[in-house]
């Protein structure tokens, strides 16, 4: 008897349908384009956007830390503000600044509306670990964005 569900454990098949299909290309299965706007954003775009979102987020502690004189360390203060930065962007506009200039979005998968707050906190506080945003599904969403029901889409 099959499973329904397929995990890491079950190796290449799981990328197939129930008939043992493959999809042709990454979003196929979630109805999305193959390309252009709307389809799934690569990693190149997505480790960018994370790069300047991390180095904005460096320059806001370090005025923070300078102006107020706080004796905390800078990177605590750089992951806070990554952290909420990352949280009120998506929940509101749907991208972070980073993603805004890397030309990508945080989409709902399952319906037609914003991320909003809780799906946007609970995918940054995954996103902290690293690791679940390491490890990909075959549409080459991590595993924050598949348990929040998002996907990182190209947007322009």
């Amino acid at each position: 008897m099959a499973r329904i569900t397929g995990s890491w454990l079950s190796g290449p098949n799981a990328a197939r349908s129930d008939d043992g299909t493959e999809q042709s290309y990454p979003g196929e299965w979630l109805g999305l384009p193959s390309d252009g706007p709307g389809a799934l954003a690569g990693l190149g775009r997505r480790i960018a956007a994370l790069l300047i979102d991390w180095l904005m987020s460096m320059g806001i502690a370090a005025l923070i830390v300078n102006v107020f004189s706080i004796d905390q360390s800078l990177s605590t203060i750089t992951l806070l503000v990554w952290f909420v930065v990352g949280v009120g962007a998506v929940s509101i506009f749907s991208f972070t600044p980073g993603q805004l200039v890397a030309g990508i979005q945080v989409t709902r998968i399952d319906a037609a509306a914003r991320v909003g707050f809780v799906r946007a906190l609970v995918r940054t506080f995954f996103i902290l670990f690293v690791f679940p945003a390491v490890i990909s599904d075959q549409d080459g969403r991590g595993m924050h964005d598949r348990a929040t029901g998002t996907a990182m889409l190209l947007g322009r």
